[in-house]
């Protein structure tokens, strides 16, 4: 997708790979691709007046978790999809799925892969897939879905700005007092998560009161 932006593919082009043979995760880790989850990117141009093209990864999360929602059956037993910063969903804390930025020029590539029907063994974090939630879908289905909720997400965030995209995103994420242990390069902190600040950062409360601003780490739920 990163030769195709360069290439000149628009906005709103999508590419899905039934499998992955050297998939990736954040910070290059390895993303285990089997056939039966869903492998996909899509882009954006960004334009002079949008937003910082990095909330686009709000954006994305939202389109996702949203999409998830219309998969999950109504029984008032299956454990509803949060978010983690800034764009993991989790079901009852497990991993569920993951959201990759990259840019080419005035393209952002969103790469999202989604344990469908299979999620792989972790040694540092729980994972999940809809399989283990008891919910069937093909990814081809579960694609047209997910694109139409992303465009619609990205149109909301060029035209109303970052503070719709902000309120839903707090909406959709695990509940405001949540604690968390976030693993910079240089330290591992603890505290409450607080929201997100104006540009869509991470607010953690720490045990003296204070907020720190996280820009950047791997969160975890404590």
């Amino acid at each position: 997708m990163l030769a195709l932006a360069r290439q000149g593919a628009t906005e709103g082009f999508w590419l899905r790979a039934e499998r992955q043979m050297s998939g990736r995760g954040r910070h290059g880790r390895d993303w285990s691709s089997p056939i039966g989850n869903c492998y996909v990117s899509t882009l954006v141009r960004i334009r002079p007046t949008d937003p910082p093209a990095a909330t686009l990864a709000l954006v994305a999360a939202i389109g996702l978790a949203e999409t998830v929602e219309v998969y999950r059956p109504a029984d008032g037993v299956t454990p509803p999809v949060r978010i983690k910063w800034p764009n993991d969903l989790l079901i009852d804390g497990a991993k569920l799925s993951g959201i990759l930025l990259e840019r080419a020029d005035d393209a952002v590539v969103i790469g999202i892969g989604v344990n469908l029907a299979h999620h792989p063994d972790l040694p540092d974090r729980a994972t999940t897939s809809l399989a283990a939630q008891g919910i069937t879908v093909d990814a081809a289905s579960f694609v047209e879905t997910l694109a139409d909720s992303i465009t619609r997400w990205v149109s909301r965030w060029r035209g109303e700005g970052l503070a719709a995209v902000r309120q839903r995103w707090v909406r959709a994420a695990h509940p405001v007092g949540t604690a968390l242990t976030v693993r910079l390069p240089d330290a591992t902190i603890e505290g409450l998560f607080d929201g997100l600040d104006a540009d869509g950062a991470l607010l953690l409360r720490l045990a003296d009161g204070s907020r720190r601003v996280i820009h950047a780490g791997d969160v975890f739920l404590l």
